[in-house]
Formats: C-alpha cells, sequence, structure tokens
C-alpha cells in the first residue's frame, strides 16, 4: 500500500506539472503533503517533514546554488562566455565546426543554464557555419548536445547539486564534478557524431540565405571582450578549491593546514570564491552590475531554490513514511545488484523527463524517489553516490521533446522544423542519455 501511494504521490506531481501547467514548486509540495497524509503519518508529523526537509536541502546546497548562478549570469552579460567560445574555435580550428561548438557547449554550460547558452552562441553558430559552409542545423545540434551533457551532469549547475544533495552526497561534490565532466565526455561525442552524420543532411531556411552578419563582425559587435584567464577563471577556480579539499579531506588528518584546505574546498566556499572571481569580469563597478546583474542572477535562482527545496521536502516525507524500513526487509539486491542497480534511477529519471519535459525536476523527484533505497543497497561513499547522480542525471536527458523548454530554444534559434527537430534534437539525446548510462555502469564495475 506505501509502494502504492508514493506511486500515485509520483503521477500527481507529473500530472499537476505536464497536463495542468502547474509550477514544479508547488506541485512537489502537494505530493509531499499527499505522501504524508496518505501514509498515515499524524498531521503536525507531516508538516514538520515538509519544513526539515526544505530546509535541511537548503543549509547544505542553497548558498551553492545562488553562487553558481550569479557566475553564469556575470559570464552571460559579461561576454565572458563568448570568450571562451573563441578561445575553443581559435584551438580547435575553423575546419572542425561542429567539434569546436560541441566542445563550447561542454564547457560554458557547466555555470550557464544551456537554454541561456544557446541563446548567447545562436549568432556564433550561425555565423561560423555559413563561413565554414555547414548546414546550420548541424551546427545547432552539436552545439546543443554539448551543452545538454555537462548541464545534467556536472555541478555547479543546480540539477546535479540537487541530485547530490537529496541522496546525501553534497559532501563529495569534487568527486561529482570530476567523474560527471568524465562521463559527459562520451555524451557529447555521440551528439558531435549525430551531428556530423544526421542533422548536416536537414536544411533550413538560413542555409540559402545571403547576407547577415560573418564571424569577425560578430565578435566586434560584443565590444570589448574580458581576456582568456579572467573568461575561464570563475569556473575553474571552485572546481580546483574544491578538488584540493577533496583530496585533503582523504588525508584524514586534523592539522590547522589541512582543515584549512578543507574550508577552501567546501562547496559553498569555493563557490563564493567563484563569484569574486567573476567580478574581475564586471565591466564597471555600480548599481547596474552589483545590484541589477546579480539581482538578475538572484531572480534566476529564485525557481530553483524552491524547485530544489520542495524537493528536499517530497524526499523527507517519503523517507520517514516507513518506506525505508520497508525497503530494509527486501532483499533489492537479488532484485538489482551490482551496476544493475543504475538502471533503476535512470529508467524513473528518463520516465519524468519524458512526460513532463524538465532536466532539473526529474534529477530533483528521482533522486528523491530512490535516496531510500541506497541504505539497504550499502551504497555509500563518494564514488557510488557520484555514479547514482551521473545514473539519474542520464536519465533526465532522455528525451528532449515538444514538452521541454530546451526542444524550442533550439528549433527556433536554428530554424529547424518540429519534425526535423525530433529527428535531429530528440534524437540524439536519446543516444546521450543511453551512452551516459551503459558509461556510467562499466564506471561502476570498474571503481566500485
Amino acid at each position: 500500500m506505501l509502494f502504492a501511494v508514493i506511486a500515485l504521490s509520483v503521477v500527481l506531481v507529473v500530472v499537476l506539472t505536464a497536463v495542468f501547467k502547474v509550477h514544479p514548486f508547488l506541485s512537489l509540495l502537494l505530493g509531499a503533503f499527499f505522501v504524508g497524509i496518505a501514509s498515515g503519518m499524524p498531521l503536525l508529523t507531516v508538516v514538520e517533514n515538509v519544513n526539515e526537509g526544505f530546509g535541511g536541502l537548503m543549509k547544505s546546497i542553497g548558498i551553492v546554488i545562488v553562487a553558481g548562478t550569479i557566475i553564469g549570469v556575470i559570464l552571460e552579460k559579461s561576454g565572458a562566455a563568448y570568450r571562451m567560445a573563441e578561445v575553443v574555435l581559435r584551438v580547435i580550428g575553423e575546419k572542425r565546426p561542429q567539434l569546436a561548438m560541441s566542445i563550447i557547449g561542454y564547457i560554458v554550460s557547466i555555470p550557464v543554464f544551456c537554454d541561456s547558452g544557446f541563446i548567447i552562441l545562436a549568432s556564433l553558430k550561425k555565423a561560423l557555419a555559413k563561413r565554414s559552409k555547414v548546414a546550420i542545423a548541424s551546427m545547432s545540434v552539436a552545439l546543443a548536445t554539448g551543452l545538454y551533457a555537462t548541464h545534467t551532469l556536472v555541478p555547479p549547475t543546480p540539477g546535479p547539486i540537487a541530485a547530490a544533495g537529496n541522496i546525501g552526497a553534497e559532501n563529495y561534490l569534487g568527486t561529482i564534478i570530476l567523474i560527471g565532466l568524465f562521463v559527459a565526455i562520451p555524451a557529447v561525442i555521440v551528439g558531435y557524431f549525430w551531428a556530423v552524420k544526421v542533422a548536416s543532411k536537414i536544411e533550413v531556411p538560413e542555409d540559402t540565405e545571403e547576407g547577415g552578419l560573418n564571424y569577425e563582425e560578430i565578435v566586434e559587435s560584443f565590444g570589448k571582450m574580458p581576456s582568456t584567464f579572467k573568461a575561464f577563471l570563475p569556473i575553474v577556480l571552485p572546481i580546483v578549491l574544491i578538488g584540493i579539499g577533496s583530496v585533503a579531506a582523504l588525508t584524514g588528518e586534523d592539522t590547522a593546514f589541512i582543515n584549512f584546505l578543507r574550508f577552501l574546498g567546501a562547496p559553498s566556499v569555493a563557490l563564493l570564491f567563484g563569484v569574486l572571481a567573476s567580478f574581475l569580469l564586471l565591466p564597471k563597478f555600480n548599481e547596474e552590475t552589483l545590484s541589477g546583474w546579480i539581482g538578475d542572477a538572484l531572480k534566476e535562482a529564485a525557481p530553483i531554490l524552491l524547485i530544489t527545496g520542495a524537493g528536499g521536502a517530497f524526499g523527507k516525507v517519503i523517507s520517514n513514511s516507513g518506506i525505508a524500513d520497508l525497503i530494509a526487509n527486501m532483499n533489492m539486491e537479488a532484485l538489482a545488484g551490482g551496476a544493475l542497480f543504475l538502471l533503476i534511477p535512470f529508467i524513473i529519471a528518463a520516465a519524468l523527463k519524458t512526460a513532463q519535459g524538465s532536466s532539473t525536476a526529474s534529477l530533483v523527484i528521482t533522486s528523491t524517489l530512490i535516496a531510500p533505497l541506497l541504505p539497504s543497497m550499502g551504497i555509500e561513499g563518494a564514488i557510488p553516490l557520484a555514479l547514482v547522480v551521473m545514473a539519474i542525471g542520464a536519465g533526465a536527458m532522455t528525451v528532449s521533446h515538444v514538452n521541454d523548454s530546451f526542444f524550442w530554444v533550439v528549433t527556433q534559434f536554428s530554424g529547424m522544423t518540429v519534425t526535423d527537430a525530433y529527428k535531429a534534437q530528440t534524437m540524439a539525446t536519446l543516444l546521450q542519455g543511453v551512452t551516459t548510462i551503459i558509461v556510467t555502469m562499466l564506471l561502476w564495475t570498474v571503481l566500485v
């Protein structure tokens, strides 16, 4: 009966979000109350669990999400994302434009949302496509799949951070970032080959249009861009600090120096240093940048924080509903042991993604649902939990279609028809998701 209640709560969340277009925050909150009440939990205990779940998750990852969003907005508005793109183009060369766009997407989407990243780079993509005489659809899919891979797999993007927090892996963000960066590479490669082999055969009206800005004019129109060092520093610095903190923690020592390194590597501290580094990108220090730009970032972060917190509330109620004890008495290892277990979060996340469209919501809901399973399966520690996050992320990218805002961004800014976008973008994300779960399962076999 308890399993039926939880299944109904998931259906309720999906129906409210996908059919009635209710905001995921309210959907998740209503789902949390439904589970608590329907499972027979005392009413005041339901309220207590909802509050604890919401606040508990915010305590561990709230600052990380806000700081990451601020970095992303500053990279976007200052032209740093464009500078990073230009650097990649110089290194890769214009003879391999699709590969350049895939790598640009892979880098830019670590702090910048994939939707925003695609819009920022849309003009560059079109100009480079015309210059290289490559189909715009091919360039679009290469960029979109590059952005999509790190968006769903690599912190400080909010989705993977929320998933890590929900399964109790917020202290292993360094490991999750490193494994996410590695696992995202095959996903990017698959997207690149699909862009070259399939999307290159799709024609859009702009392929034959004359005029428009060329590559040099677009770069010039953006004005003075920041230096390469300043552009990459807000991304690289937090990752390095988190990595140093993770290594320091592995020593097990309790000296002042080791504790200082662990302080620097704490995700909230490391991301705040990233925010400070991003201030070097500000064209001027005034109300427009210090208040306006950061205010825009806070507006972007607000719905993510609310969805993540509501997901934490949903997960807390589920874990305290008695499901954990029920699972503990089941022989889950016999049902799906070892690497096969990763198929469970993958399938749940893929079903949720396909049904309601949001990768972030899919990551949040799936992680809350599977969190009670992990202790009974003996899944703990940095690498196993990081691979669980990868499995959820793999599902959360399977598949992007008409109920996904990113699908429409790619469609509208590339000129593809919906039918062509299904063939190019939707199929590419399906292959990315399947590739990612296979790579994750192989890593589990080798590392765990």
